[in-house]
């Protein structure tokens, strides 16, 4: 068992069981999150046409949400091995007491 008394070492505990989801939604978000990458990536221009209110196309939409969607599974997948490696140093902290 690691070192499990600082959030670091519970992230570090944690991160094989999501390291394989955690990369695979990177790749994805860096791949076809961010193309077509020339001139700029299109995913921002998606959301620059949301800011400037200009999302108006069905089409849009629909590529804003197969662009996206690549991010949402990175963050939502990032924020599940945060919470399992604060869980792990909870669970830690309360054997300790």
């Amino acid at each position: 068992m690691l070192n499990t008394t600082s959030l670091r070492g519970a992230l570090t505990e944690a991160w094989p069981d999501h390291k394989g989801r955690l990369q695979a939604a990177l790749l994805a978000s860096l791949t076809l999150g961010l193309a077509p990458y020339y001139p700029h990536a299109h995913v921002w221009k998606q959301l620059m046409n949301i800011a400037h209110g200009t999302l108006t196309e069905p089409i849009d939409m629909f590529d804003l949400a197969l662009h996206g969607a690549p991010w949402v599974a990175l963050f939502f997948f990032l924020g599940l091995f945060l919470r399992d490696g604060a869980g792990r140093l909870g669970a830690h902290r309360l054997q300790q007491q």
